[in-house]
């Protein structure tokens, strides 16, 4: 098989292509030109002796030739004609007799064939045997004046010399052919080589920049179709770069937020079993740090968990009609100690009954992360706002805070993995970085969208549409 794998080469069918495009003409002209050659050769020569044979017939009748067979003008006009169209002449009487044969062997012979009784009828008969090689022609013998059928006049001529032209021709032809074959298939070989040049170097191109120098690009603009995938190459390893970045940042920032609070808890230990007699008091204020940082610790893996699960599992979703004001009615009751632990006002306000085909347990989590956010991230005796509403496509929701507010060159980050838009606050209300790339992920497998607007120190609104119908597949 890896043997016959050039067959599926693009260079192999290129060659293949041009050779049968300059191979296959010559073929069909060279059967063309010989065939026609010869047709037309008997043609010619039929027409010739036609014309020669009626005016023998003509003085066979005006010199009673078949009345005294001796006249020797006849006689020398008839041995002429055999021996210029290397022939055989017969004069056939009324009564089928052979009265003249030229080549002298049936003089005196009765004779009745198709071609005879025809001619006696006053047809003239051309007939062409490409088996045996010889023209044959039957010409009436009539009196002009009374129109009388004295007789006919058999010629056969033989076609050898046409086609001994033939053959000489035919091999002619066929040296040129085999000539051009040649130039063909070496014209081919060149072309198919020149034309998938650009493909190797982009083939070369493509391992450089696996093997080497990573940043640079591929360009090959020697066709418009190399050119084509070299932009859509460029636009591939974009994007792999970006999410090779993406990754690295993310197992970066992965690695650092599981490590601190590990680092903080073994600092913590140390100090206990580094001492003597520990205070029960100061054991159990560092037992709490310790217990501290292991629910912060159980919240980012647990987050995390939340993220694998979504990108393996998207399109996935259990899709049900779900009553979305119960839904988020659900979340404002859960989120309503925390709210009222900071003293922050807490409203839903619904436009009108909304049900829709949505993942519930997915986008509960990815409502209830901003409402907890809009709670955790507000001032002191501040508000949230979330309210519902729909048209005949869509519904909408929309949570508005009086927070902190996220700053203008942030809001274009808030949806990556471990991004805090104020790292010491987010660090201080227990925050990992995840909740809002988890809401986005959510919204996005529901075909949604999710918008922020805010400013800082006045506060944030977020905005999320999701279709009412749920649209399978991929968007």
């Amino acid at each position: 098989m890896k043997k016959l794998k050039f067959i599926h080469s693009l260079k192999f069918r290129l060659f293949l292509i041009i050779a049968l495009v300059g191979i296959l003409p010559n073929f069909a002209l060279r059967f063309g030109i010989l065939a026609t050659y010869e047709s037309r050769a008997v043609s010619n020569r039929s027409i010739d002796i036609l014309s020669q044979a009626k005016i023998l017939a003509n003085q066979v009748v005006t010199y009673n030739y078949m009345s005294d067979l001796s006249m020797e003008i006849i006689n020398a006009q008839l041995d002429q004609v055999t021996n210029i169209y290397d022939g055989r002449v017969m004069v056939i009487n009324s009564r089928f007799q052979i009265v003249k044969d030229t080549y002298g062997i049936d003089t005196g012979k009765t004779i009745i064939s198709e071609e005879v009784v025809k001619s006696f009828q006053g047809e003239e008969i051309s007939k062409y045997d490409s088996d045996s090689r010889y023209i044959e022609l039957a010409v009436p013998l009539k009196n002009v004046d009374t129109q009388e059928s004295l007789g006919v006049m058999l010629v056969s001529v033989s076609t050898d010399s046409i086609m001994m032209n033939y053959d000489y021709l035919k091999k002619n032809v066929q040296i040129i052919e085999m000539v051009n074959a040649v130039i063909v298939i070496a014209f081919a070989l060149f072309c198919a080589r020149r034309l998938v040049r650009p493909f190797k170097k982009m083939t070369k191109s493509l391992e450089e920049i696996q093997a080497e120098n990573e940043e640079e690009e591929l360009m090959i603009s020697d066709y418009t179709e190399t050119e084509a995938i070299s932009d859509a190459f460029n636009e591939m390893l974009g994007r792999m770069r970006g999410i090779d970045d993406s990754r690295q940042e993310f197992v970066s920032n992965v690695s650092h937020e599981l490590k601190t609070p590990l680092t903080s808890m073994k600092v913590l230990a140390d100090s206990l079993l580094g001492q003597e007699d520990v205070p029960v008091e100061l054991y159990k204020d560092f037992m709490g740090d310790i217990a501290e940082e292991i629910e912060r610790e159980n919240k980012i893996i647990n987050d995390l968990l939340s993220l694998v699960k979504m990108d393996k599992a998207a399109g996935e979703l259990n899709i049900s009609v779900v009553n979305v004001n119960e839904l988020l009615e659900m979340i404002m009751k859960r989120l309503r100690p925390i709210a009222e632990k900071q003293n922050v006002e807490l409203v839903l306000e619904s436009f009108r009954p909304v049900s829709a085909e949505v993942d519930e347990v997915k986008l509960s989590l990815a409502f209830n992360n901003l409402v907890e956010n809009a709670i955790k991230y507000n001032k002191k005796d501040g508000w949230v706002h979330v309210s519902l509403n729909a048209d005949h496509k869509y519904f909408f929701v929309r949570v508005e805070d009086s927070g902190i507010g996220i700053p203008e060159e942030a809001l274009e980050h808030v949806y990556e993995r471990f991004f805090r838009a104020d790292k010491s606050h987010s660090r201080e209300i227990g925050g990992t970085g995840l909740g809002l790339a988890i809401t986005r992920n959510a919204v996005l497998m529901h075909r949604g969208a999710i918008k922020a607007h805010s400013k800082e120190g006045e506060g944030t609104v977020f905005t999320v549409r999701i279709p009412l119908n749920y649209i399978g597949g991929i968007a």
